[in-house]
């Protein structure tokens, strides 16, 4: 068996007498694809804002490739390979499309490259965001400011800047949330793509069972902030008590 990419041990926050993640502990691993559900309120969000960094843990362990990264900021583990894409998209609005992941590639390149006032350097950068945008099929959209964008657009480009990162572990938070039946395949696409590439860790917090049944290779169950079920998906799907306790008519409905 490989080492897991990403661990937690006993992941707990307290928001004064109210636990919203306890004690959750899982090991992912890579190229798998793993979906988090349960209820609203279960502590799905919660939980990834803590393994990303938004949120200090009050009791337990983020391990990143058997590091210990509990007590690191947001950013440092941004660098160290965990990307995030949010609920909300989580962009710069007064910049172009193109400029976004361009920032996004130059920051990547950063930790290794020390010659970006060269101009071959600018145009390495130039030709890997041009690149990254014609995956995301954002091409014709370069030019124009991300406040111009619609909703569907702004995803594509958020899935489009974590790309651009190359991070180890994709942190996929209701993808495609507020998005138009029109425009929710392509970031589905997206993440199928980067599932079938191998070698990435997927987090995936998402509703939609149909989205689970096509793209998850395991599937936990939060309720309550604990962890209530964990595994291959039509095994924790068939669970009486997940259906009736967290998944509700949802199963019945896909």
């Amino acid at each position: 068996m490989p080492d897991p990419v990403l661990e937690t041990r006993g992941l707990t926050i307290r928001f004064g007498g109210h636990v919203a993640v306890d004690h959750v502990s899982c090991a992912f691993m890579p190229g798998e694809l793993t979906a988090i559900v349960g209820p609203n309120g279960a502590g799905k969000t919660t939980y990834f804002n803590i393994i990303s960094g938004q949120l200090p843990a009050s009791e337990g362990n983020v391990l990143l490739r058997g590091e210990d990264i509990t007590r690191l900021p947001a950013s440092e583990r941004t660098r160290r390979g965990i990307g995030r894409a949010f609920q909300l998209t989580n962009l710069f609005p007064a910049l172009s499309v193109f400029e976004n992941v361009r920032l996004a590639v130059q920051a990547k390149a950063g930790r290794g490259m020390r010659f970006l006032s060269m101009a071959s350097a600018h145009r390495s950068l130039a030709a890997r965001a041009e690149a990254v945008l014609e995956e995301v099929r954002l091409t014709r959209l370069a030019g124009q400011p991300v406040s111009a964008l619609s909703h569907g657009d702004q995803r594509k480009l958020e899935v489009a800047l974590l790309i651009a990162l190359e991070p180890s572990v994709f942190m996929f938070d209701e993808p495609t949330a507020g998005m138009s039946v029109d425009e929710a395949p392509v970031v589905l696409d997206l993440i199928a793509r980067l599932k079938a590439e191998g070698g990435h860790t997927i987090l995936l917090v998402e509703h939609k069972l149909s989205v689970i049944r096509s793209l998850a290779d395991r599937i936990i169950v939060l309720h309550n902030g604990a962890l209530a079920a964990d595994g291959p998906p039509a095994e924790v799907m068939a669970s009486a008590v997940v259906q009736e306790a967290y998944l509700g008519q949802e199963l019945a409905d896909v």
